[in-house]
This record gives structure tokens, C-alpha cells and sequence, in this order.
């Protein structure tokens, strides 16, 4: 058997037993997909008529800002899923069954590819259980055709990916669960001072650069333009910039790690 289809039928075995783990204790995935619900509900809900004739200028409209805060809720669904990556991976090395892995004829990589692959099909199902909630409360995307959409998914699916890898970097230098959970709070913290609820001419002159050029925003804004037929400019590169960046440097990272990590 070569090499590669070595490496695809570990990885897959790692991936289904990620996959059951998930399917066996889905509280902690549960508990990080109610944050962007009860937050749609709650900006929608009780913010939504204040928030909208701030934003519009005008009378309010609780349906123009479902339309507007949907897609930073779906990017910061994906953040929160990704913490039960890094609390999963922090796991695994701290109970030892990483242990036993490195002693047996297995590919190395297939370890972290199958926490990766599984993480980022969790965050698919997520945004689609989230976009459902957003659908069933009045969301409607006007203007988006099928490439559209496709590329919206592509986007999800890249930006999951990137977020993914950091997170298992996260999980390997955390010494515990609790710690996992701790480091990668930044990937929830940082939709909140994004555009995703408010836009960037409504922020401080001093802090709107650390809005704009975070990774959220340019996804958040893109994602915004092919639901909705906003202007995309040159958010859609950037995004794809910080997916692609974000992506290498927590690939290098986490087998750096991993591979100097003995534990």
C-alpha cells in the first residue's frame, strides 16, 4: 500500500473516531451552538428596532437587521464550534492515548487531518442549524444566485478550516481542558468587535482599524455581499488572505508542536 493511501485510510479512521466522540457526548457541542442562537435571538429580539434605526437612520425595521447580522453570527458560529476542537485535541494529549498512537504503524498526520476534518464538518452542520433559526425568524437572502451561494460555502468552508487548525494549536499547548476552552475564547471574542453587529462607520476613529483588519470583518463583509448584494470591494480578498495565512500558520504550528511534543 503507497504511502498516500496509507495516509487517506488513517486519517479517515481518526475522522470517524472523532466522529463518534462527538456523536457520544454532544453537550459541549451543543453548549457552543446556543451562543450565536441565543445572540440572533437576543439582537433580533430586543435590539433589533433600536439597532436598525441606528443603523438605517430611520424608522425601525427589525427585519432589515436579520439581514444584516445573520452573516457575522454564521462566521462566529464556526469561532465557537472550534473551541470544542481545542478542548478534544488538548484531550487527547493529555489522557494519553496519544501515547499509544505514536507507538503504533500509523501516519502521524492522520491524527490532527482527522480532529481538522471533523472539526470543520461540525461547523458546517452548525451554521446550518444556526442559518435554519435565522431562516425561520425572517432572514431572506435578495439577490443571491447559485454562485453565490456556492462561494458563501466555499467561504464558510475555508474560513472553518483556518480557525480549525488554530484551534488545535490552541488544544496542543493547552496543559488541560479548562486551559483549551480559556485560550481559544479569542475566537468568540473577536466577532464581537468586528462589523458583525454594528458597521464600521458607527466605531470610535481609533478602534476602527482593529475592527476592519481583523480577520472577521473582511469575511464578515464578503459573506454580507453575496447574501445580500452589498458591496464587497476589497474585503473579499482579504478575507481570503487571512483564511489562506491563518491556515498556514496553524498547520506549521500544530505539527510543529506536535511532533516536538512528547506527551
Amino acid at each position: 500500500m503507497s504511502t498516500f493511501s496509507l495516509a487517506v485510510r488513517d486519517s479517515s479512521t481518526m475522522l470517524r473516531r472523532n466522529l463518534l466522540h462527538a456523536r457520544r457526548y454532544p453537550s459541549l457541542t451543543l453548549n457552543l451552538l446556543l451562543t450565536p442562537i441565543m445572540l440572533l435571538l437576543l439582537f433580533v429580539y430586543v435590539f433589533g428596532d433600536t439597532m436598525s434605526a441606528g443603523i438605517g437612520g430611520g424608522a425601525p425595521d427589525r427585519s432589515a437587521y436579520i439581514a444584516y447580522v445573520v452573516p457575522g453570527l454564521l462566521l462566529m458560529t464556526i469561532g465557537s464550534t472550534t473551541i470544542g476542537t481545542a478542548v478534544s485535541v488538548c484531550n487527547d494529549m493529555t489522557e494519553g492515548i496519544i501515547a499509544r498512537f505514536r507507538t503504533m504503524a500509523i501516519h502521524r498526520p492522520s491524527v490532527l487531518i482527522g480532529h481538522v476534518v471533523g472539526s470543520v464538518l461540525q461547523c458546517v452542520v452548525s451554521v446550518v442549524l444556526v442559518g435554519a433559526v435565522a431562516v425561520a425568524i425572517g432572514f431572506r437572502s435578495h439577490g443571491a444566485g447559485p454562485l453565490e451561494w456556492l462561494a458563501a460555502f466555499g467561504l464558510l468552508v475555508l474560513f472553518a478550516t483556518a480557525l480549525t487548525w488554530i484551534a488545535v494549536g490552541m488544544g496542543l499547548i493547552s496543559p488541560n481542558a479548562e486551559a483549551a476552552s480559556n485560550n481559544a475564547v479569542p475566537l468568540i471574542l473577536l466577532p464581537l468587535l468586528s462589523s458583525a453587529f454594528v458597521p464600521l462607520n458607527a466605531m470610535p476613529g481609533w478602534f476602527r482599524p482593529v475592527a476592519e483588519y481583523q480577520p472577521f470583518t473582511p469575511a464578515i463583509e464578503t459573506l454580507r455581499g453575496l447574501l445580500l448584494g452589498t458591496e464587497i470591494g476589497h474585503d473579499g480578498w482579504l478575507a481570503l488572505a487571512w483564511c489562506l495565512g491563518l491556515t498556514v500558520l496553524g498547520y506549521f504550528w500544530a505539527t510543529s508542536k506536535f511532533d516536538a511534543d512528547p506527551k
